[in-house]
């Protein structure tokens, strides 16, 4: 269930982009569209704010370290909330 709802927040920050560009490029003239205008350079913004918290857990991805940046921007704590809970979990079972 709680990927379920991952996955549906990242669809829905894919979609917040997709429209902004759309609206952007002239394809998409309606509310939904004018409102993602705001919504989606925002959520980048606080993506990118999010970047100095996670950079230390974005290593441990498994791709390559600018692939994880890239997600990072796009999904922000969708992305590297799971990989900090893995280093987490590593250290309480590392510890006596």
């Amino acid at each position: 269930m709680k990927s379920l709802i991952v996955n549906l927040l990242k669809l829905a920050c894919i979609v917040a982009y997709a429209a902004a560009l759309a609206t952007a490029l002239g394809w998409m003239s309606n509310t939904f569209g004018s409102r993602m205008l705001i919504v989606a350079p925002v959520l980048l913004g606080l993506h990118v704010l999010e970047l100095a918290l996670a950079w230390k857990h974005l290593g441990r991805y498994r791709g390559p370290f600018g692939i994880s940046v890239l997600l990072a921007l796009l999904f922000g704590v969708l992305h590297w909330k799971p990989l900090a809970d893995v280093a987490k979990a590593a250290e309480t079972k590392a510890s006596p």
